[in-house]
């Protein structure tokens, strides 16, 4: 399930390293619930429609953005709270919620866009290491973090297998701050190969790591 948040017109400023900011909002309006402990069954865009200025972003006619889970219990939870306090930061504040069904995915074989970028990161001897689109490892490591995902849910995770596409035609990779960390991710779509149910699930819950804190958003 998705839901897609559209907020008001606001001339105000938002820092480019806003995605602190999204992951408190989200936090506030599922408030005490065990939901977003542990791995993240969800996954959140980055805001669209803002025009970029020297100190930052302005939305002058407002953003958009969506937030996806496996759980629909999650998404109720946020429109409820949403109602009552619709304020994100700066201005910003939901204007309207739109509720998106899951699609049908019928092939074995999709592509799935990136709405924020993919991290790909595995701890080794205490250090994280980040992995690029072009590291042959990249295609193992998404697959496994999917399949955990799967098996936390109580999915099957036979026969999934999740890949950047290569084939894209200007995959890059940046270095986004989160809390003064550094994390190298990757502008790349994936190719995801499974049944419709793990596809499905995988539009919703994000790909690679820290999905929970605006990573790897697919679309």
């Amino acid at each position: 399930m998705r839901i897609h948040l559209l907020t008001a017109e606001s001339e105000d400023i938002i820092p480019f390293n806003y995605q602190p900011i999204l992951t408190g909002a989200l936090h506030r309006w599922l408030g005490q619930n065990d939901l977003h402990d542990g791995l993240s069954l969800y996954s959140f865009s980055w805001l669209r429609g803002g025009r970029a200025i020297s100190r930052g972003l302005s939305f002058p006619n407002g953003a958009h953005f969506f937030r996806s889970a496996y759980d629909s219990r999650f998404l109720e939870k946020i429109i409820q709270n949403i109602k009552e306090s619709p304020y994100i930061v700066n201005g910003l504040s939901v204007r309207e919620v739109i509720v998106q069904k899951n699609p049908e995915f019928t092939n074995i074989e999709n592509t799935l866009l990136f709405a924020s970028p993919i991290l790909v990161k595995r701890n080794v001897n205490g250090k994280d290491l980040h992995f690029s689109f072009d590291d042959d490892q990249s295609g193992e490591y998404l697959t496994e973090t999917l399949k955990r995902k799967l098996r936390l849910a109580g999915l099957s995770d036979d026969s999934v297998f999740v890949e950047f596409d290569r084939s894209y035609h200007s995959p890059r990779t940046k270095v986004i701050y989160y809390n003064q960390v550094g994390n190298k991710v990757n502008l790349c779509p994936v190719k995801i190969k499974g049944s419709p149910e793990q596809v499905t699930f995988a539009w919703n819950v994000g790909i690679g790591n820290s999905t929970g804190i605006g990573f790897g958003a697919v679309k």
